[in-house]
C-alpha cells in the first residue's frame, strides 16, 4: 500500500497561486490578530512556526509575506488530488485534506511496480496543481505512514516488507503512532528508546507503564503487525488535531490562539466530509507531563467553528494547570453524524455568495461581516435578514472536575 502526504499543504497552494514568491518567507495566516497555519521553509528556518501568533511571526521575520487563507480552494484542491489517486485504484483512503492510502494491489498489472506508481502520482499532482508530495510504499499502514514522513519532502522512500522490522528497530519509539511525549518519557525511564527496545522488552512491562490495550498495540507496531486494510468505505468517527509548544507556554493568549486554530481545523475537515460533531474534547499536557481531558455534550450537532471554539475556551478556562506551562492543546470532536437534514446557518463558503445586503451583524471594527473567533478569521456564518439568529449550539451543563 501507498500512502500520499501532500508536503506543507496551505502553503505549496498559495505558493503555485503565486509563484513569484518562491524562494521568500510567508506565512499563511490572517494578519490583524490571527495565527500562523501554514509557513514556507524560508520562514520556518527563521523560527516561525504554527500556532504561533503573527505579531510574533512578524518580529521573528519582519520580511516575511502574509497571505490570507482561502478554505474554499484548499478543499477544491484537494478533491482535485484526490481524484488524481482514484484514477490509480478505486481504493483509496483519504485522511484530512492532504493525505490518503492506497491499496495498489490490483493496479501493478496495469501500472507497474509500486515505485513506478509513485512517480507517477507525483508527476501529475506536480504537473496539474504546482504541488508535492511525499510517498511511502510499504506492506502496512504503520510502516508506510513511517515512510512518507522520512521520505518528505518530496520524496518516495520503499519497504519492501522483508526490511520492515530493521527499518522499525532503527527509529525512536516516538515515531510510532499512539507515543505521546509522557509515554515516550515513561518508557526512557524504562530504558524503551528505539523500536528495538520496545520490541525486545517483555509485553507485561510494557503495559505497565503505558496501560494493557496501548502497550499491546504499541508491541504490535514494534513487530510490524498492522491489521488494517485501506478502507475506501471508512467513517470517520472523530476528528482531532493539536498542537506542541516546544518551549511551553504560559501564555493564556497563546494557548487561546491555539484553540481557535484548532477549532477552524476540525470544523473545516467536518465540512469536507459533510460531517457535524455532538462533543467537543479538549486535551492539555503541561510541562509536568500531566495530561487533562475535558468534554462537552451539546444538544445539536454543529460543523461552526464558532460554535466549537466557545466550548473549547470554556473547557480550557475550567481545567487546574497548576501553574504549569502548556506543552501540548489537544481539540477532538466526537460523536460524528451526517450534516444531511441539519438546519444550520451557511458556511464560510456558502454565505461569501451572498449579497452584501443579506448579511447581519457587522463586526464594528472593519465595518463588515467576520468571523473574529475563527483561527482562519475567514467570512463568517452569518445569519442572513429573516433568519433566525440565535446559535444552533447549547451546551449540556456537566461536573469537569
Amino acid at each position: 500500500m501507498l500512502h500520499v502526504e501532500l508536503d506543507a499543504f496551505f502553503a505549496s497552494v498559495e505558493l503555485a497561486r503565486r509563484p513569484q514568491l518562491r524562494g521568500r518567507p510567508m506565512i499563511v495566516a490572517v494578519s490583524d490578530g490571527g495565527v500562523v497555519l501554514a509557513a514556507t521553509d524560508e520562514a520556518r528556518a527563521l523560527g516561525v512556526d504554527r500556532p504561533m501568533p503573527v505579531a510574533t511571526a512578524l518580529t521573528l521575520c519582519p520580511q516575511a509575506v502574509v497571505v490570507s487563507p482561502d478554505p474554499a480552494t484548499y478543499r477544491e484542491v484537494s478533491v482535485g488530488v484526490m481524484a488524481v489517486l482514484r484514477d490509480v485504484t478505486a481504493i483509496v483512503e483519504q485522511v484530512g485534506l492532504d493525505s490518503a492510502f492506497l491499496d495498489v494491489r490490483g493496479a501493478r498489472r496495469r501500472l507497474g511496480p509500486p515505485s513506478d506508481i509513485a512517480a507517477r502520482i507525483r508527476s501529475r499532482v506536480r504537473d496539474d496543481f504546482g504541488l508535492t508530495c511525499s510517498v511511502g510504499i510499504a506492506s502496512t499502514k504503520a510502516v508506510a505512514v513511517l515512510a512518507s514522513s522520512l521520505a518528505g519532502p518530496d520524496g518516495v522512500l520503499l519497504v519492501p516488507k522483508a526490511a520492515a522490522l530493521s527499518f522499525l528497530r532503527a527509529l525512536p519509539v516516538g515515531a510510532l503512532g499512539g507515543v505521546g511525549q509522557r509515554a515516550e518519557a515513561a518508557l526512557a525511564s524504562r530504558g524503551v528508546r528505539t523500536v528495538a527496545d520496545l520490541a525486545d522488552s517483555d509485553l507485561a512491562v510494557v503495559q505497565r507503564v503505558v496501560g494493557a490495550v496501548a502497550g499491546s498495540h504499541l508491541f504490535d507496531l514494534a513487530w510490524g503487525r498492522d491489521p488494517r486494510p485501506v478502507d475506501p468505505e471508512r467513517a470517520e468517527r472523530s476528528v482531532g488535531a493539536d498542537v506542541t509548544f516546544e518551549d511551553g507556554a504560559a501564555d493564556v493568549c497563546a494557548i487561546e490562539l491555539a484553540a481557535l486554530e484548532l477549532a477552524e481545523r476540525c470544523t473545516a475537515r467536518l465540512r469536507q466530509r459533510g460531517r457535524v460533531a455532538r462533543t467537543v474534547s479538549v486535551t492539555v499536557r503541561t510541562s509536568d507531563l500531566r495530561t487533562l481531558t475535558r468534554s462537552r455534550t451539546l444538544t445539536t450537532p454543529t460543523d461552526v467553528g464558532r460554535e466549537v471554539n466557545l466550548v473549547a475556551r470554556t473547557l480550557l478556562a475550567g481545567a487546574d494547570l497548576g501553574g504549569q506551562p502548556v506543552r501540548l492543546v489537544g481539540l477532538r470532536l466526537e460523536g460524528l453524524s451526517a450534516a444531511s437534514g441539519l438546519v444550520r446557518d451557511p458556511t464560510p463558503e456558502e454565505a461569501s455568495d451572498l449579497p452584501d445586503s443579506r448579511w447581519r451583524g457587522v463586526d464594528p471594527a472593519v465595518g463588515q461581516p467576520c468571523d473574529v473567533s475563527g483561527a482562519a478569521a475567514v467570512w463568517a456564518s452569518a445569519t442572513p435578514v429573516g433568519r433566525p439568529a440565535a446559535s444552533t449550539t447549547t451546551i449540556v451543563p456537566s461536573d469537569l472536575s
